[in-house]
């Protein structure tokens, strides 16, 4: 069938958006799969959990900072469409500044963190000596990381998807070459993936400041302190970065509970479902970008007040979202032993990663309709639904893995993992009608789709 115009505008808008998006996410899993590759060749499958261990560690906490990037690109998006160059810059300099506070405050509190954060995790004692090990050295990098994501969230808002692209790209291409240098070439373990990190973190945050330099160059105006300082912005910041904050938070709290019940599996189980949620985490990241380009997209037609281009937004994006979940889902099918042999040489290891396969052959079909949801809300700054909608998905995930885990060890704690993942888009959805009956329209026809930011 042939596309009409519009149509097709509709589509060039998505794709401009999402390709530079999705290529820097799929860089992020890309180097998990080097982390977990590099330790899956070493001879004890203790490396590969503990960097598991310590790389959920670190998504548990980084991750739960994820306002600074999803909090900020709604901001960001409003203050370049209404073409404000004084608040342009204030919505870059008000999360750059939470981001320091908080990255400081993480380093300085390691000590606390770090028992903590073992004392939820259940694996050997061989294993969490190593994941120590990793941890030390991995803390440093928190603000590097803090103001990063500020950066990524800034960038989007603006519909900078290349330099999006660019700075994803320099960070984690550095990570793995230094890896593969510090383990294959030093001989380092854990350390070296971590030393590996921390480098590439900062060499992140120098070049996305002079990307954002660059891009605010196009844009003369003043930083203001007043607009930086504005009570209701404020507010307005911190109430969308609290409720991202509890959502992200819930959303971790599942992913660690999985992390740590595999520890309770035992190592060979805790190993697999290492690599396969790599898998998995692989195609979420190449999903997201659909959510992404309509994180943008919907929050220019609410700024419009137009239905129609929001509809429009989000039936474009699904359709590609949904494309490319169902092309994970065959690949995964008829190619994933042989991904699994990727990523390590160890036989036992290979059997049983290959034994729970069909869950992470499923799950993207099952995932991607509530990426697409959490993309539309944050785009609509709705963040109090996404919160309650989360809340409730994680009383499922917890209820599910209590009840199965038991009887069905992990072929049940995978199955609580699809729950959950369902479960993100029904709660969801069940808000998205009153999402769409809040906006109010301005006309009835659909406006050209804002263009990107350059620079």
């Amino acid at each position: 069938m042939k596309l009409s115009d519009d149509s097709r505008m509709w589509h060039k808008r998505i794709l401009t958006l999402a390709v530079p998006i999705i290529l820097s996410n799929i860089s992020v899993p890309l180097l998990g799969a080097v982390d977990t590759a590099v330790m899956g060749h070493l001879p004890d499958p203790a490396y590969i959990g503990a960097v598991a261990v310590g790389g959920i560690i670190f998504s548990f906490l980084y991750w739960g900072f994820g306002f600074l990037r999803m909090g900020t690109t709604g901001f960001a998006a409003q203050a370049f469409g209404a073409k404000d160059s004084n608040e342009l810059r204030a919505t870059l300099a008000r999360p750059i500044l939470l981001a320091t506070i908080l990255g400081v405050a993480i380093v300085v509190l390691q000590v606390v963190i770090r028992p903590l954060a073992f004392t939820f995790m259940s694996a050997s004692d061989q294993v969490e000596a190593l994941a120590v090990v990793y941890f030390d050295i991995r803390i440093w990098g928190a603000p590097a990381t803090l103001i990063t994501y500020a950066l990524l969230g800034w960038l989007l808002g603006i519909g900078n998807a290349r330099a999006i692209l660019l700075l994803q790209v320099v960070l984690n291409g550095l990570n793995i070459i230094l890896n593969l240098l510090f383990v294959l070439g030093f001989g380092m373990t854990v350390d070296g993936v971590a030393l590996a990190t921390l480098i590439s973190e900062y060499a992140a945050l120098a070049l996305g400041l002079v990307i954002a330099a660059r891009a605010l160059s196009a844009w003369p105006g003043n930083w203001n302190l007043q607009s930086l300082l504005n009570r209701k912005r404020q507010g307005a910041l911190l109430r969308v970065n609290a409720d991202i904050f509890l959502r992200t938070f819930c959303l971790q709290i599942a992913f660690f509970s999985f992390t740590s019940q595999s520890g309770k599996l035992g190592e060979l189980q805790l190993a697999a479902n290492a690599i396969l949620l790599q898998m998995h985490t692989f195609m979420g990241y190449a999903v997201d970008g659909f959510a992404h380009a309509v994180e943008v997209l919907t929050g220019n037609a609410i700024g419009a007040r137009s239905r129609a281009a929001f509809r429009s937004a989000i039936k474009t994006s699904t359709i590609w979202a949904a494309g490319f979940a169902l092309f994970f889902t065959l690949l995964f099918a008829f190619t994933g032993k042989s991904i699994i042999a990727l990523y390590t040489d160890i036989e036992p290891l290979r059997e049983t990663a290959a034994l729970y396969l069909p869950w992470v052959v499923a799950l993207p079909l099952l995932s991607v309709w509530s990426y697409q949801l959490d993309g539309i809300f944050i785009g609509a700054t709705r963040t109090g639904a996404m919160r309650n909608a989360m809340v409730l998905s994680l009383g499922i995930f917890i209820l599910a893995s209590w009840l199965l885990v038991p009887n069905y060890d992990n072929h049940g704690l995978w199955l609580a993992l699809s729950l959950f993942m369902a479960g993100r888009a029904v709660t969801l959805g069940a808000f998205y009608p009153a999402l769409v009956r809040s906006i109010s329209e301005r006309d009835q026809s659909t406006p050209e789709p804002a263009s990107a930011g350059s620079g």
